[in-house]
């Protein structure tokens, strides 16, 4: 088959999008990010390590993207910087990565007539939910530097298929936890407490609400939308249901067996105008317009990614607060 290129195949869902790809007999390519120590993030403890064509480079660097393209007929678009809090710190980063890195990918793949190019979007581009469940004509709202990054970059790559024919779909994935997400976001952040016998949770807000997807079923969403005619459209991967954090902890603790209660920590709070207090996602349109369906429910995927986190408790540190 003809080859297929992964930004960011070294990270969580990256990772395990190179795996989905790699098990339906592609060729895959994986593009990570250059580092001294040669190392694949995720892709060095993978089942497919030895099946895939791996290249260093960097989203930013026009030329390494472009290099790593040649020869691949499709691109799935996933690296980025994701932590939201981190964006707080430094904005500009955010814009070098996900909007000009992302403009990299969208150039890089108009010089080579490429038949597929797959963008990465998040729910966090519509912001507070100004109805639900929120649809793909929902308004966009940057509330967070990163949510404007991604924004941009989401316009950008439409205004590129506009202008140029560039073959873009843009995938939306709602809020996606599994194993392999970083210890920043919340679901992992619960668990590594938990799982080392901390009693005393400490989080931020727990009023929002959020529409959760197990990692594979993200990854198949992927694969779905690039096999549809979605060109030139945005496409939301959401399960069309909403739990709280409150809600998600408790459920959590059920499925660890534990006994905890929650302490708000006030570094781990959102800035007021910047908390997106409400997700749900309306997934009617993946569903009708592909074969998308999902295999986890919450408490499924929240038991594998416990036994995962449990079996690799040691790298994270569960005492300490990373943006």
């Amino acid at each position: 088959m003809d080859k297929i290129l992964i930004t960011g195949a070294g990270g969580f869902i990256g990772s395990h999008l190179t795996e989905f790809l790699v098990s339906r007999g592609f060729s895959v390519r994986a593009f990570v990010r250059y580092n001294s120590r040669n190392n694949w993030g995720w892709l060095e403890s993978s089942a497919v390590k030895n099946q895939i064509e791996v290249v260093t480079g960097d989203i930013r660097d026009f030329d390494s993207v472009k290099n790593a393209m040649k020869g691949c007929s499709s691109v799935y678009h996933l690296a980025a910087l994701i932590g939201i809090p981190y964006s707080y710190v430094s904005p500009i980063a955010y814009v070098k990565t996900n909007t000009e890195g992302t403009y990299n990918v969208l150039q890089a793949a108009r010089d080579q007539s490429m038949d597929n190019v797959i963008i990465t979007s998040t729910s966090e581009t519509y912001g507070t939910a100004q109805y639900v469940p929120i649809d793909e004509k929902h308004p966009l709202v940057g509330q967070s530097p990163y949510s404007a990054s991604k924004i941009g970059a989401d316009q950008l790559a439409l205004s590129f298929y506009r202008s140029f024919n560039v073959p873009v779909k843009i995938v939306r994935p709602f809020n996606t936890y599994g194993p392999r997400q970083s210890a920043r976001a919340i679901i992992p952040t619960i668990l590594s407490q938990l799982l080392t016998g901390i009693t005393e949770l400490k989080l931020g807000n727990i009023s929002p609400t959020r529409d959760l997807t197990y990692v594979k079923d993200t990854a198949k969403g992927f694969f779905e939308i690039a096999n549809s005619k979605l060109f030139g459209q945005v496409t939301n991967i959401g399960m069309g249901k909403e739990i709280s954090i409150k809600d998600l902890v408790e459920l959590i603790i059920d499925v660890v067996n534990v006994d905890a209660k929650i302490i708000t920590d006030k570094q781990r709070v959102r800035p007021n105008d910047s908390e997106v207090e409400r997700l749900l996602c309306n997934n009617d349109k993946i569903l009708k317009q592909t074969n998308w369906t999902p295999d986890y429910t919450l408490k499924n995927g929240l038991e594998e990614t416990a036994k995962w986190i449990k079996d690799n408790i040691e790298i994270f540190k569960p005492d300490l607060y990373n943006v």
